[in-house]
């Protein structure tokens, strides 16, 4: 873990100390991290085992069944610890606890606070309530900000040379099967000005890959300039000193203006990758969902990136089983997705969210069926992606190295400029003298599925010695 913000700071005595669980989408990393920063500040002590804590924090998920499934398993974990005696108290946070506010509190009694989205930056206020035996106030939650809470001074989870950066928070789409604004709000951009600060604090601390994450990463700025400013946004990222790799998630198809499409292609460190969540492509389903994009807007959006981005790596979301999807709707998405090839796809089932407007749409489909059309759907990609990988077979590619090899000697594990963390494939390389967070040209000498084997060029071996 780093954070060497913290590391000059003089430590008080410990007030206690605590274990985090962190859930969810790397939006929510962030708040974690930033949860981590602060009680760090105020004296209390992070430990990896929450059987060794005075106190847990479970920041949790909400977004879909699957993840508060998840989230209520691990908070009944952390009961369980708390009945045993082995754990003192429990705070939940996040999205759940946003989405069910006080109701967490009858439905788990054991928890001591809960805490929503915006009120993060006080979880130490309530883990001093819990360390002094106070029982009052257990629920803590704010209205979103009109702008969004910094995310500077972090003490973060992932390796010291990539981290997330979170450029806005919220979201003014109105999706149907979405329940996000619920949670998050409406969509607040962060000003350049901050976005640029928390930048050249994490390049100070040694991150090499920035990753920008939003709800809508190409609707920045509209809200606070009247206008969309991405690509000022991302000139200006490209100035801070140290960033090598900026890579670019959660873009939604609209505001993806001619501007911003031949800034990605000229730059030298924002990397070929572009993700962009399409969900279906049927133009029925597509109104249904009310994506207010179409078909036709989306293959020409999709030919003008392949045109003008050289060696572009597309990753998209598909949903499967949505309130009315027919057979040949459905069987336009298989056909679509082997059109396009994307090298990266993941696919959802449609889960039901009862305070969302697609809960009321008629014509709502079996799970099975969803699965199964899932199921369909990545079998059709996977063999898309299996032929990328083979096609990259003799080709050099700049890998970043993120971990040594847990098993094998001499092996160390790492990702292309075509793999963002944690949802992609790695690239393992073989070779000595290798370092950790550094980028090594590399020979991609075979494929396994979804990852590559490599091996560092010569040129790269003897740059690196120099």
């Amino acid at each position: 873990m780093s954070g060497t913000f913290t590391d000059q700071l003089k430590k008080s005595d410990c007030k206690g100390t605590y274990a985090l669980v962190s859930l969810g989408c790397p939006k929510n990393l962030v708040d974690s991290e930033k949860i981590l920063g602060r009680l760090d500040l105020e004296g209390y002590q992070l430990v990896d085992d929450p059987a060794q804590a005075d106190f847990a924090i479970v920041n949790t998920c909400g977004f879909i069944a699957s993840s508060r499934r998840e989230s209520y398993g691990v908070i009944d974990e952390m009961v369980e610890l708390k009945r045993e005696g082995q754990l003192r108290g429990l705070i939940v946070s996040g999205c759940l606890a946003e989405r069910q506010k006080e109701t967490l509190l009858t439905e788990r009694p054991e928890i001591d606070h809960v805490a929503g989205v915006f009120a993060r930056d006080e979880i130490s206020q309530l883990a001093d309530r819990l360390i002094g035996g106070l029982h009052e106030q257990r629920a803590l939650f704010h209205p979103a900000p009109l702008r969004p809470l910094t995310d500077r001074d972090r003490l973060r989870i992932t390796p010291r040379h990539f981290a997330y950066l979170k450029i806005s928070e919220g979201c003014d789409r109105l999706c149907t099967f979405c329940a996000i604004p619920k949670m998050r709000g409406k969509h607040a951009t962060k000003p350049i000005e901050e976005v640029i600060a928390e930048a050249e604090q994490l390049a100070a601390d040694g991150v090499k890959e920035l990753i920008l994450v939003a709800q809508d990463t190409t609707y920045y700025g509209r809200d606070l300039y009247g206008t969309s400013r991405l690509t000022e946004l991302l000139e200006k990222l490209e100035e801070v000193q140290g960033i090598e790799w900026i890579r670019l998630m959660y873009l939604y198809p609209m505001y993806f203006d001619d501007r911003l499409i031949e800034h990605i292609a000229h730059s030298d460190r924002i990397v070929p990758y572009l993700d962009m969540p399409l969900q279906h492509i049927n133009d029925r389903v597509l109104r249904r969902m009310q994506r207010k994009v179409d078909r036709q807007a989306t293959e020409q959006l999709l030919e003008k990136l392949r045109s003008q981005v050289d060696q572009l790596v597309m990753r998209t979301t598909m949903i499967t089983g949505f309130p009315g999807e027919t057979e040949a709707q459905f069987e336009e998405l298989v056909a679509f997705v082997e059109q396009q090839r994307f090298e990266r796809l993941g696919v959802f089932t449609y889960s039901l969210e009862e305070d969302t407007p697609a809960a009321r749409l008629d014509g709502h489909l079996l799970e099975s069926v969803a699965e199964e059309r899932r199921d369909i759907l990545m079998a059709t990609q996977q063999q898309v992606a299996f032929n990328f990988n083979a096609s990259q077979v003799g080709k050099v590619h700049d890998v970043l190295i993120d971990r040594r090899h847990p098993e094998e000697s001499h092996v160390w594990i790492g990702r292309s400029y075509a793999d963002a963390p944690d949802i992609d494939g790695l690239v393992f390389i073989t070779g000595e003298n290798l370092h950790q967070g550094e980028i090594y040209p590399c020979e991609i000498v075979a494929s396994q599925g979804y990852d590559l084997i490599a091996v560092p060029t010569d040129s790269s071996m003897q740059q690196h010695k120099e």
